[in-house]
């Protein structure tokens, strides 16, 4: 049953649960013959029901997208999510998913297989992008909405926003892309094997059957989020909040044996808590998604790898992130022109990296705002 509330900010919440009974054939051959999927919707659809949106999660994100939940704890993009903010719940219907293969509720390696009874652990299929796109088309479907205002995403997401225009093309009006990338960079997969490396060498980790046998593999998920976390940050950010402080500057010789620099203490703190929310299975399962997504691979076709789209598209990318730098978004917007799409680009600059497209900034903000009503304002008489 739904679950709604109201935060101070005006924001009207649901939490769903919905169990999509027909059949999901993923690319990798194997078939989910039912799965479930939790979702957050947040503001009201309109009654031609043309204004919903749909916000696609990055690698660790999850249907909790905006406002606060039963635990206090805020939205993923609770800035951008809400009456007012860019993504504005007073004319948007916003719906975010947790994907299945994580570990917030959907069918993934933390839930039980009823075919065994059991965890489904390392067993759980392998996954792409498509398989992904597929579900929330099944889910959209169910919810009896025929087109998407918009799909969004950043990073992972990002590329969720991708596959859906080129594999549902007459079921979306606009697609945002925000820090992606048309495929990983051989940097990006050489980070995520070491983070897989990590999980997998941890003592508990018993070849991904942890959680049958009551473990976590807490020292491996914990370093492999630590590694992980380097790459979302800027070396400017990273030398501005934290530089070469140490966490103990005592100059007494016993102590200087245990010192510790600031970014030491955050990292282990990041990936300690890391450990008490995300599943280790469902990071490896994830991260070796993100290797295997070719965008440009999918096409055979002179390279037209947005052949099929019919929607605009909007790329944002920010100057600081060396982990789907702004050369990765240029390369998405020159196969949009060389393609003839309707496609505006907004380079933003901050000193943030990679995490910039989840925190405040005007001209971000801005951007994505006067995209979203002017392709509302196109799209229906929502406004009028």
């Amino acid at each position: 049953m739904p679950q709604k509330n109201k935060n101070e900010d005006g924001l009207k919440r649901t939490i769903n649960d919905v169990e999509i009974t027909d059949p999901l054939v993923l690319e990798c051959g194997e078939t989910l013959t039912k799965h479930e999927i939790i979702y957050e919707t947040y503001g009201e659809l309109n009654e031609s029901r043309s204004n919903a949106v749909l916000i696609c999660h990055a690698l660790s994100g999850n249907h909790h997208a905006a406002g606060l939940n039963e635990d206090g704890v805020s939205g993923w993009w609770d800035n951008y999510i809400g009456p007012g903010k860019p993504i504005d719940t007073n004319l948007f219907h916003v719906i975010s998913i947790t994907n299945i293969g994580s570990c917030f509720g959907s069918t993934g390696p933390a839930t039980i297989n009823t075919a065994t009874g059991k965890f489904w652990g390392a067993s759980f299929p392998a996954l792409e992008v498509s398989d992904w796109v597929k579900s929330q088309k099944m889910l959209m479907d169910v919810l009896k909405i025929k087109t998407w205002l918009a799909v969004i995403g950043g990073s992972l997401g990002g590329m969720q926003a991708m596959e859906w225009s080129v594999l549902y093309p007459d079921c979306v009006k606009s697609s945002v892309i925000i820090a992606a990338s048309l495929k990983l960079s051989a940097q990006n997969i050489a980070f995520n094997e070491i983070a897989r490396r990590s999980i997998q060498s941890d003592e508990n980790f018993n070849n991904g059957d942890y959680l049958n046998l009551g473990l976590t593999p807490s020292k491996g998920l914990a370093l492999a989020r630590m590694v992980g976390h380097i790459t979302y940050l800027s070396d400017d950010i990273l030398g501005e909040k934290f530089g070469r402080s140490l966490k103990n500057s005592d100059s007494n010789d016993e102590k200087k044996r245990n010192i510790e620099f600031q970014i030491s203490s955050y990292l282990n703190y990041q990936g300690d808590k890391f450990t008490k929310h995300f599943d280790a299975n469902s990071y490896i399962l994830i991260t070796k998604m993100l290797d295997m997504f070719n965008f440009e691979g999918n096409s055979t076709q002179n390279n037209q790898v947005f052949k099929t789209s019919k929607c605009k598209f909007l790329v944002i990318s920010f100057s600081s992130d060396w982990r789907f730098s702004p050369e990765c978004s240029e390369k998405i917007v020159q196969h949009l022109i060389d393609e003839k799409k309707n496609v505006t680009y907004l380079r933003i600059q901050s000193n943030k990296g990679h995490d910039s497209f989840l925190l405040p900034n005007e001209r971000y903000e801005n951007g994505l705002s006067l995209f979203l009503t002017q392709t509302l304002a196109e799209n229906t008489d929502f406004l009028a």
